[in-house]
């Protein structure tokens, strides 16, 4: 049975996609079930990429976890699909601007004050206008966001891996975009992947990977898995009308074991 390295909390987090809200809740509960266990020699916050795009917060959530990481090096922020679209487009792409506008990143742009564009108005000066607004200290940090972390017998990436590929072997564009070649997939990979990407009801929890992608944007349920030793707990907070619902399901595995301080760029 799956462990992390002797020591370590984690908890890990699944795709914000602009929803500030949320995150700023699920913060105060992780803190909260935290709080509530004994002391532990290290505690991680993994997130596994996708924090902007379709929801309407992302610059909000960018600004938090820039902000989180400059001050506590133990918030661990992985590159997701969407962060790549984004720096892709902005840094000058016309063609990579407009697959991205497609795919949610116009709520991005609004969120940072970036009015739709008009019909009339020519893509590139949309393009400059929006890389001259977008700050540049947070595009920089976005580009150097690493792809996976490793802690134990748990590994975390956006959006899976290559099945038959060693874990140190793997393409970035599998990390980021991969889903039904990984999905539909039984084999052992090497380690229990700890993934987002595929929007599931629930956290999905199988004995070879674990998706914490609850569609926040959509469904407005944003979700997390604890993870220390062979201990599992999935937290969820919801922002229904009417206040938040916290959600909670607790699971315990078995064993010992042998780190989140692993990362490839």
């Amino acid at each position: 049975m799956p462990s992390t390295d002797s020591g370590e909390r984690i908890y890990a987090i699944g795709d914000i996609h602009g929803r500030y809200d949320l995150l700023q809740v699920l913060i105060e509960r992780i803190g909260e079930h935290s709080r509530a266990l004994p002391p532990v020699r290290s505690l991680y916050i993994v997130l596994v990429g996708d924090l902007v795009d379709r929801g309407p917060q992302s610059a909000e959530v960018l600004a938090m976890l820039y902000d989180l990481q400059q001050r506590n090096s133990d918030v661990i922020v992985l590159l997701g699909n969407h962060e790549e679209a984004m720096l892709q487009a902005l840094d000058g792409d016309v063609d990579a601007l407009r697959r991205w506008l497609a795919v949610g990143g116009d709520a991005t742009l609004a969120s940072f004050g970036i009015p739709p564009r008009d019909p009339d108005q020519d893509v590139r000066d949309y393009l400059i206008g929006a890389r001259r607004i977008v700050p540049k200290a947070l595009l920089a940090w976005l580009r150097h966001l690493p792809l996976s972390a490793r802690s134990g017998d748990y590994y975390f990436v956006h959006a899976g891996v290559r099945p038959g590929v060693a874990l140190d072997r793997q393409a970035r564009e599998d990390m980021l975009w991969i889903r039904d070649d990984f999905l539909h997939d039984d084999r052992d990979f090497g380690a229990v992947v700890v993934h987002g990407h595929s929007i599931t009801a629930d956290v999905d929890i199988r004995h070879n990977r674990i998706c914490i992608d609850t569609g926040a944007y959509r469904t407005g349920v944003l979700s997390a898995i604890y993870l220390e030793g062979d201990k599992q707990d999935t937290l969820a907070v919801s922002l229904p009308p009417k206040g938040v619902k916290v959600r909670r399901r607790r699971t315990i595995v078995r064993n010992e074991t042998t780190s989140c301080k692993e990362r490839k760029d």
